[in-house]
């Protein structure tokens, strides 16, 4: 209750109040680097370990928090978080730094940990092809389908009706394709995350794959029966392979190609460096390809990818079932983010493979993650934990375990370790049945679309042992020790709330129509790649795919906030809506370039009214998303905050309703 009023028109935030609170939290003398963006403080910290996490979740002026790339991020809002950064860093006594000098840093960091640079590594270049190998995958289970026998009786759907054979053919083309040319999706990647012109990457990747070259899938039976050709290089015999489906060699001849490039920039004059710079980086990583690194990193995937069978085998469901025991704890750590490229080799080499392990035991440890947060919901009383834990629950269920893991599990701890057994009895009997995915999918009460047909009921049937197991350890075990708090606010203490609320006695916000800042298309909050946008912690709204580069006013109101950066707007509505426009993910770190504004803090504006611009195409090309957001940030005022079912619209266009204010 208290929470809700806290954030009604007319609320003033005491700045260095929070501030205080903010560095009492962290730790005295906790802080290394400071810097804001838009709505959050963003801080390295000397030791994260010292946080105290439940002074921050109970802080009403603190919206959310969470870690990312060696940032400590607390979301303030719009408005105030550059006030509460400015007595953050006079208390804690550390310089002004911008959000470049803050990534330096926690980079610096990040490298004294060799396994957690290379895990960000690995992640940094599949995270961004995961969504071609997603729908490769799931384009493969459909076909799978459509061409298994035994599943919908002895012949196969293809078999039983022959009209569906070239569909299937079709449907099998597209599956295979993210696969089959997987050199030059990671190759293009690659090379951009080494720092090298991208397009050249995956031109390596054409190369590694053009049909001249024995197939990769086909390398082995050809040197096998001796019909392998050889090129001969100053009398070297080298092979003439391919390496479809791989994905180690490519990424070590990005980072040579990458190096390679940068070399040449710095010595090859301006003149004559776009001619002759990707001409040599390309033959030298070309020939050191197929005569060394190719082959080399060829038998390190190979030996990779059958240790890994080997221990599928040799350990069976003793193994999984230890690793299902451990898979959040590993989740924890980061370390899960070099599963895809593991995975991918499974995926890629599924003739020797059968499928992937990890797949299977990823959806029971996310699946038990969430029945153990969901039985936290049914324990609770307490409001703030009851509705974190209901939305986090579902998350975990539907594969992003974040929210449940951080906001419920790990801060009360036995809900983290029921779901760490439950999974790990469910993965045995993974082991057991021999479950294996034939795509990757999400990893979660859906991922059966992404488990080998045959398979399907026995991942199921593991889910179902998963969630109930999770729900039941963590609600009798709750119910037993009374581990958290169950007891609600009282109604007095939510009568003292509301009679020294500072809102006491101003209009409550009304209903409102609130129109597109930009021409685009509409895309759902849940979608977007930033996690504070996508959990609607900062409120509830919509982004937008922009078709234009002008910004409009959604309302007309008074703007409250304007960065130097441009790249966010703040209108408080005449109707009390509070709305910001925030454009582009990350897109402070740009320090105003590519932007425009046409407005300053405290001008009256009109719906419709022009903001100011921004460059799609220079913002895209420097690697940052160009979304629009558009968020009620008092979303708390309101009864209902709900986007209108648009395809795509105009500026202007109305786009979100508010109504039902609080109170009414």
């Amino acid at each position: 209750m208290k929470k809700a009023i806290s954030q009604k028109r007319g609320y003033d935030m005491n700045h260095k109040k929070v501030a205080e609170e903010v560095n009492q939290a962290l730790g005295e003398g906790n802080i290394q680097a400071a810097a804001h963006c838009a709505t959050r403080l963003r801080l390295v910290l000397k030791d994260p370990s010292l946080i105290d996490h439940a002074a921050l979740d109970n802080n009403d002026d603190v919206k959310g928090t969470f870690e990312a790339n060696g940032q400590f991020q607390i979301i303030i809002g719009p408005g105030d978080v550059n006030k509460v950064y400015a007595e953050l860093i006079q208390i804690a006594n550390v310089k002004e730094a911008s959000t470049e000098d803050l990534k330096a840093v926690a980079n610096a960091n990040g490298k004294s940990n060799p396994v957690m640079a290379l895990v960000k590594v690995l992640s940094d270049i599949f995270v961004p092809i995961i969504p071609a190998l997603v729908a490769g995958g799931l384009l493969m289970a459909i076909n799978n389908v459509l061409t298994s026998p035994n599943l919908f009786g002895p012949q196969s759907v293809v078999e039983m009706f022959p009209s569906v054979k070239d569909f299937a053919s079709i449907i099998n083309l597209l599956a295979s394709a993210p696969f089959a040319f997987l050199p030059i999706l990671v190759g293009f990647s690659a090379t951009k995350r080494f720092g090298g012109n991208q397009y050249l990457g995956a031109a390596m990747g054409m190369a590694m794959v053009m049909p001249d070259l024995i197939n990769g899938y086909g390398v082995a039976n050809a040197i096998a029966d001796g019909s392998m050709p050889y090129w001969n290089i100053f009398g070297l015999q080298v092979a003439q392979a391919g390496y479809q489906g791989s994905v180690l060699p490519i990424v070590a001849v990005a980072w040579i190609l990458a190096n390679l490039e940068k070399f040449f920039h710095k010595r090859i004059s301006k003149a004559l460096d776009f001619t002759f710079t990707p001409m040599l980086a390309i033959i030298i990583t070309g020939f050191l390809t197929f005569i060394i690194v190719g082959p080399a990193m060829r038998v390190v995937s190979d030996g990779l990818t059958n240790g890994l069978v080997w221990l599928y085998n040799t350990t069976g469901a003793v193994g999984l079932g230890i690793f299902g025991l451990f898979y959040s704890p590993i989740v924890i750590t980061g370390l899960h983010q070099t599963f895809p490229a593991i995975e991918t080799t499974l995926l890629a080499d599924i003739a020797k493979t059968g499928g992937s392990f990890i797949f299977p035991v990823a959806s029971m440890a996310n699946i038990a993650q969430g029945a153990a947060c969901l039985a936290v919901f049914a324990l609770s009383k307490n409001k703030k934990q009851k509705g974190l834990a209901s939305s986090a629950s579902l998350s975990a269920m539907l594969g992003i375990t974040e929210p449940a893991i951080f906001g419920i599990n790990l801060k009360l701890k036995f809900p983290f370790i029921c779901g760490m057994i439950a999974s790990g009895v469910a993965c045995v009997l993974i082991g057991l049945f021999r479950v294996l995915s034939v795509a990757m999918g999400p990893a979660s009460v859906i991922g059966f679309i992404s488990i080998a047909p045959k398979s399907i009921p026995m991942f199921m049937l593991s889910g179902v042992v998963s969630l109930v197991l999770g729900f039941t350890f963590t609600f009798v075990y709750g119910k037993r020790k009374m581990a958290f708090e169950i007891t609600d606010e009282s109604s007095s203490q939510e009568a003292v709330a509301i009679n020294q609320s500072p809102t006491q006695g101003t209009e409550e916000p009304k209903d409102e129509l609130i129109g597109a800042a930009v021409a685009g298309t509409v895309v759902p909050l849940k979608d977007v790649e930033d996690q504070v946008f996508a959990t609607e912690v900062m409120g509830k709204g919509v982004a937008i795919d922009p078709s234009s580069n002008e910004i409009y006013a959604p309302v007309s109101g008074v703007l409250t906030v304007a960065y130097d950066s441009k790249h966010a707007y703040g209108i408080q509505s005449a109707d009390g809506a509070e709305i910001l426009v925030h454009i582009g993910i990350d897109t402070v770190e740009l320090k105003g370039e590519h932007f425009i504004s046409n407005k300053k803090v405290g001008e009256l504006v009109k719906k419709g009214d022009l903001l100011g611009s921004f460059d799609r195409d220079k913002i895209k090309s420097a690697g940052y998303d160009d979304k629009v957001m558009m968020i009620v940030t008092n979303t708390k005022a309101y009864g209902d905050v709900a986007v209108l079912d648009k395809g795509s619209v105009q500026p202007g266009e109305d786009l979100i309703a508010v109504s039902e204010a609080y109170g009414n």
